[in-house]
């Protein structure tokens, strides 16, 4: 609500005092998340123990199992389950880095494209409200800001399908494949790299965002200093707000799966029937190829083609959540500062 009301202070044209109020009280609300994301953390840790124990009930229920963490098989397990978080938070970062380039080519295109009744662009309303004029009915251009919406909720669904399929079938691979003693080891590291991690980014990412405000209140946005907040702001808004969080449904999520099958495990060798453990291996194989196919699953920069352009430089006055001042040559690149940084 804080953050909110900053944008809205900004928007609005209010002294800079009122922004600063804002400011301090944004501050404060990412060190109470920051907290507030730990209990949530916790939360999901105690649930994923209590599903753990009951996971063990349900495969040793016709013979007795040893969970040694000599064991290789167990270990091997512990391994696969610390790697998993990482490779989640990853796959999160990258989907919001690639959902802010296409935003901020949908922007670009608009600032080119949207005209008014007469014939005035979007980008030459912006440069004459930026000298502090106030514009006509004749100057005024609406910016399709329905379009924005629909590539965040479009990119928030279609970006999840690479780690939510992860999540899921690395359960079936290794329980129908190796073992229950494997899916013990897979919970065990998952549950303690998840949680260091989740609370890592929690806080770092907090940390990061007052980091950003405190050059602002210090007045050296436009130093060294200054810049190197600004990055650490933008990796850290996604820092805190989507990897750390969407580890807690990572922890719940593999252990309910594993729960769901203990059943089928019970009383089996390690080993046993290892054939059924390659037919979700090959789905999740296949699915891969598919999503890189379309491109959903990609390491490509996506602004890599648009990082120069030809043209007069501009220099635009960018108001917002969290505002600044976007220096841009040729198509429109640059360094812009706020919730998404571009």
């Amino acid at each position: 609500i804080a953050d909110n009301a900053g944008g809205l202070a900004e928007m609005g044209h209010m002294g800079p005092e009122v922004r600063a109020k804002t400011d301090s009280l944004d501050a404060l609300g990412n060190t109470t998340a920051a907290i507030g994301k730990g209990f949530a953390v916790g939360s999901a840790v105690l649930t994923a123990l209590s599903l753990l124990a009951a996971f063990k009930d349900e495969v040793t229920k016709s013979r007795p199992l040893v969970f040694e963490v000599s064991d290789p098989i167990l270990l091997a397990g512990v391994l696969v389950g610390a790697m998993l978080p990482y490779l989640f938070g990853a796959l999160t970062m990258i989907s919001v880095g690639k959902a802010a380039a296409e935003m901020i080519q949908e922007v670009r295109d608009q600032f080119r494209n949207v005209k008014n009744a007469h014939g005035v662009t979007l980008m030459e309303a912006i440069k004459l409200a930026s000298t502090g004029k106030t514009l006509t009915e004749e100057e005024e251009v609406e910016p399709d800001s329905d379009r924005c919406i629909m590539i965040s909720t479009r990119s928030s669904v279609r970006e999840m399908l690479a780690p939510g399929l992860y999540s899921v079938l690395t359960p079936l691979v290794l329980g129908f494949l190796v073992g229950a003693r494997a899916v013990m080891g897979l919970l065990a590291g998952c549950i303690g790299s998840a949680a260091m991690l989740a609370l890592l980014m929690g806080n770092a990412g907090g940390a990061w965002d007052n980091s950003k405000k405190l050059c602002e209140k210090l007045n050296i946005k436009n130093t060294e200093s200054g810049k190197a907040c600004v990055v650490g702001d933008t990796v850290g808004d996604p820092f805190k707000d989507t990897s750390g969080p969407s580890l807690d449904i990572l922890l719940k999520l593999m252990a309910m799966v594993s729960l769901l099958i203990a059943p089928l495990l019970d009383g089996k060798h390690d080993w046993e029937d290892f054939w059924i453990g390659i037919i979700p291996f090959a789905i999740g194989v296949v699915a891969t190829f598919v999503l890189m196919y379309f491109k959903i699953l990609t390491w490509k920069d996506p602004l890599a083609q648009h990082t120069t352009g030809d043209g007069d430089e501009m220099q635009v006055e960018c108001n917002g959540n969290g505002n600044g001042t976007q220096t841009g040559n040729g198509n429109g690149n640059g360094n812009g500062n706020g919730n998404g940084n571009g």
